[in-house]
C-alpha cells in the first residue's frame, strides 16, 4: 500500500511539473517495478508491454476509428448536422443551443473525441448563436457541454480502451452507450430550457422552417447516417467484429469525403498525418499506463482495497460514489484518456469484486469523465473553447455551464441507481 501511495504522489508531482503523462507513468512504473523486483525485471516487463501493445489485434480499432473521424471532419459534416438540427429546433426559445447539443451528439457519433467535437462545433454554432442575440454564456456552455458527448455516443475510442483494459466486449460497450448518450442529449436540452426560462433574452427563438426545408436539410446528412447505421448495425447484428467495423467505417468515410469533393491529395496527406499523430500519442499514453498498472499490481494495493472495503462494511453504492468523486477531482489534472488508463486497472477489480457489471461501470466512468470536462477549475472543453473564443471570459463560460453540470450529476445518479438503462441493449448483442 505504501509503495503504491508513493508512486501516485510522484506521478502527480511529475504531471504538475508538466512532464507528459505518458512519460510520467512510464518513469514511475519502471522505477517502482525496479524497486519491488529488479531493474532487469522492469526492463523485461516494459519490453513485453511495448511488444504486446504494438501487435494486439484489438488495438487496430483505435487508428481506424481515428481515421474515420478525421475523414468525416474534413468532409465538412459539422455544418450540415447543425443545419439539420436547426431546421427542426431553431424556432424554439433556446433552439439554436438545443440544435448545437444535438449536432454535437451526431458529430460525436462519428468523431469519438470530446475536444475535437467542441472545437469543431465552436466554429459553426457560436457565430450563429451570437448573430441571433444569444448570451455568450449560453452559447459557449452549450458547445462545451455538447462536446462531452463525443466520448459516450459510440463509436468511442475511450470505450475501446476501457474494454481492452477490462477484457470486455467492445460491441456490448458501444450498445451500452446509446441510451445514456440519448439521455444526455435530453438532459442538456432540459438545461437549455431551464436557462432560457430564467432569462428569456439568453436564447431568443429563431425562424420556423417548414417541412420541405426540413426534408432538404435531412438530405445533407443522409450519407453519414447510412455509414453510422452500417457500422453500428453490423456490430450489433453480429455481421462483423468491431475491428472489421472500424475498417468499414474508415473506408466509408473516405468515400463520403471523396464524393463531396473535399478530399485533395494535400488534404488526404493532412488527414493521414493527423491520424498517425493522434494514434501515436494514444499508444504512448496506453503503454505508459500499462507499465504503471503493472507496477501497481506488484504492490498490495488491489488486495488492500478489497480488504479495507470488506472490513469497513461500506455499502457498494457508496464505494461507487467515492470512485466518481475521485474521477471528478482527477479531471482537474488529467485529460480523459490518461485518467481512464491510470485509474481503471486499479478500480475495476474492486468493482468486479463487489458484484457490479463491468459494462455498466464503464458507462459510469465515461459519464463522470464527461462531467470533469466542464467543471472548474480546469475543464478541458472550457480551456479549448477559451483558446478559440478569446473574447468570452472564463467566468462567463463556467457560469453558463452550471445548469449542464447539474444535468450531468442528475443523469449520473439515474444511471447509478438504474443500471438497466445501460444494460438493456447489450443483452441483445451476441
Amino acid at each position: 500500500m505504501l509503495e503504491a501511495s508513493i508512486g501516485f504522489a510522484v506521478l502527480l508531482a511529475l504531471i504538475m511539473l508538466q512532464v507528459p503523462v505518458a512519460f510520467a507513468m512510464t518513469l514511475v512504473g519502471l522505477a517502482g517495478t525496479a524497486f519491488l523486483r529488479s531493474w532487469p525485471s522492469a526492463y523485461s516487463m516494459a519490453g513485453s508491454v511495448v511488444y504486446e501493445s504494438g501487435f494486439q489485434y484489438m488495438l487496430s480499432v483505435v487508428p481506424l476509428f481515428v481515421l474515420m473521424g478525421n475523414f468525416i471532419t474534413q468532409a465538412g459534416l459539422s455544418r450540415e448536422l447543425y443545419g439539420t438540427a436547426y431546421a427542426f429546433l431553431g424556432h424554439r426559445r433556446g433552439g439554436l443551443a438545443m440544435s448545437t447539443v444535438v449536432a454535437c451528439g451526431g458529430f460525436g457519433a462519428v468523431c469519438g473525441s470530446s475536444l475535437a467535437t467542441a472545437a469543431t462545433m465552436s466554429k459553426v454554432a457560436y457565430p450563429e448563436m451570437r448573430n441571433l442575440g444569444y448570451s455568450p454564456s449560453l452559447a459557449s456552455a452549450s458547445i462545451a457541454a455538447g462536446g462531452t458527448l463525443g466520448i459516450l455516443i459510440p463509436p468511442s475510442v475511450v470505450m475501446v480502451v476501457y474494454c481492452i483494459l477490462t477484457e470486455q466486449s467492445i460491441g456490448k460497450m458501444f450498445a451500452a452507450g446509446v441510451l445514456p448518450g440519448l439521455l444526455g442529449i435530453l438532459f442538456y436540452m432540459g438545461a437549455v430550457r431551464w436557462t432560457t426560462w430564467r432569462d428569456p433574452a439568453a436564447g431568443p427563438p429563431g425562424q420556423r422552417m417548414g417541412w420541405p426545408a426540413r426534408l432538404r436539410a435531412l438530405k445533407d446528412v443522409w450519407g453519414v447516417l447510412v455509414l453510422f447505421a452500417i457500422v453500428m448495425g453490423g456490430i450489433y447484428g453480429g455481421v462483423f467484429t468491431s475491428t472489421e467495423a472500424a475498417g468499414i467505417g474508415a473506408c466509408g468515410a473516405f468515400v463520403f469525403a471523396l464524393a463531396r469533393r473535399r478530399l485533395t491529395l494535400r488534404v488526404l496527406g493532412d488527414v493521414l498525418v493527423e491520424s498517425v499523430r493522434t494514434t501515436g500519442s494514444l499508444f504512448m499514453v496506453l503503454i505508459g499506463a500499462l507499465i504503471f498498472a503493472n507496477f501497481i499490481n506488484f504492490t498490495t494495493l488491489p488486495a488492500d482495497m478489497k480488504e479495507w472495503v470488506a472490513q469497513a462494511s461500506i455499502p457498494p453504492l457508496m464505494v461507487i460514489a467515492v470512485i466518481c468523486l475521485i474521477y471528478v477531482v482527477l479531471g482537474c489534472l488529467l485529460e480523459s484518456m490518461s485518467m481512464v488508463l491510470l485509474t481503471v486497472p486499479i478500480f475495476y477489480p474492486l468493482v468486479q469484486h463487489l458484484g457490479f457489471d463491468l459494462i455498466w461501470f464503464g458507462i459510469i466512468v465515461v459519464v463522470v469523465t464527461e462531467i470533469s470536462f466542464i467543471t472548474p477549475p480546469v475543464g478541458m472543453n472550457i480551456i479549448v473553447l477559451k483558446q478559440l473564443l478569446p473574447d468570452v471570459p472564463l467566468r462567463t463560460m463556467f457560469a453558463g455551464v452550471a445548469p449542464f453540470v447539474m444535468a450531468d450529476v442528475l443523469r449520473l445518479a439515474i444511471l447509478i441507481l438504474f443500471p438497466a438503462i445501460s444494460l438493456l441493449l447489450p443483452r441483445y448483442i451476441g
